[in-house]
């Protein structure tokens, strides 16, 4: 159980949650993840929420999804995954199908071009955004802050791959808090 609920969310509530997230979040679905399970339904608090991202970020597949999964799996089990991915995903493959036929016949208009490249522009700040907020929980962990900043060094400025980069953030990160005591 998380901190703040005392009965855990049912299939219906996981779906709608989930449903919310991929209307809401489209084209850049995890702040708005984290602003429903967090701050709106209160699943989960900052620090388990950036935990268990930080679990599914080791998984192969998309974060958000494997997100979804896991978390409708610690309130549901199998059917709580199940919620959890149909609502994520009903409505954005239903938008990315039209969208799609949209621009096979549209895209080679110049507007659309540009339009494109805004909406580019935009994910790129929404991803900085969320970036910072769910590293927010670190700042009092200065280890942590420093682990987690040499890790976004080493893959957008060193561009060394992400696997190697996050199983070493991971284990200098047990590493310290064996020899701190955390």
């Amino acid at each position: 159980m998380t901190h703040a609920e005392s009965v855990p969310p049912g299939l219906r509530a996981l779906f709608v949650g989930f449903l919310t997230i991929g209307l809401s979040g489209f084209g850049g679905v995890l702040p708005w993840a984290r602003r429903v399970v967090v701050e709106r339904r209160h699943w989960l608090s900052e620090a388990e929420f950036t935990d268990l991202l930080g679990l599914c970020q080791f998984l192969p597949g998309p974060n958000v999804i494997n997100l979804s999964v896991a978390l409708g799996a610690r309130f549901r089990g199998v059917a709580g995954s199940a919620a959890c991915f149909a609502g994520l995903m009903a409505a954005p493959m239903v938008i990315v199908l039209v969208l799609g036929a949209l621009q096979t016949r549209y895209g080679g208009l110049p507007v659309v071009q540009h339009l494109f490249r805004g909406l580019a522009a935009g994910a790129s700040g929404l991803v900085l955004a969320t970036a910072i907020r769910i590293g927010a929980p670190l700042r009092r962990h200065p280890v942590g802050l420093v682990i987690g900043l040499g890790a976004a060094a080493a893959l957008a400025l060193a561009r060394l791959p992400l696997l190697p980069v996050l199983l070493a953030a991971a284990l200098l990160g047990i590493l310290l808090a064996r020899r701190t005591g955390r």
